[in-house]
């Protein structure tokens, strides 16, 4: 059985025992909220039929995306900028989809 989750923005395909990086989130324990449900045959994907259903997850750490550098300038005035920034994401662990 596998889920679709939808956090940060984005969605994921998760089954239970996956790990995934997803944006920053607070707390240890956390339900995310399911976009579309997958077990063998059957698919739920209506709101209502998705009313009951939870993706646990507990968050196991923290880890850091890749350096992305900036650089601005204006031509002929002698002015420029550099910038830089790391995005910071939460390393969560699915422990259970339930129904």
């Amino acid at each position: 059985m596998y889920a679709v989750i939808q956090t940060g923005g984005k969605q994921y395909r998760v089954a239970e025992g996956d790990r995934l990086e997803v944006e920053l989130l607070s707390g240890n324990d956390v339900s995310l909220q399911p976009v579309l449900l997958v077990d063998g045959d059957e698919v739920l994907s209506t709101p209502s039929a998705l009313e009951g259903v939870a993706v646990n997850a507990r968050i196991v750490g923290e880890a850091k995306g890749p350096k992305i550098k900036g650089f601005t300038y204006k031509n002929k005035s002698n002015q420029r900028r550099s910038w830089g920034h790391r995005q910071h994401y939460s390393i969560v662990e699915i422990t259970g989809i339930s129904r």
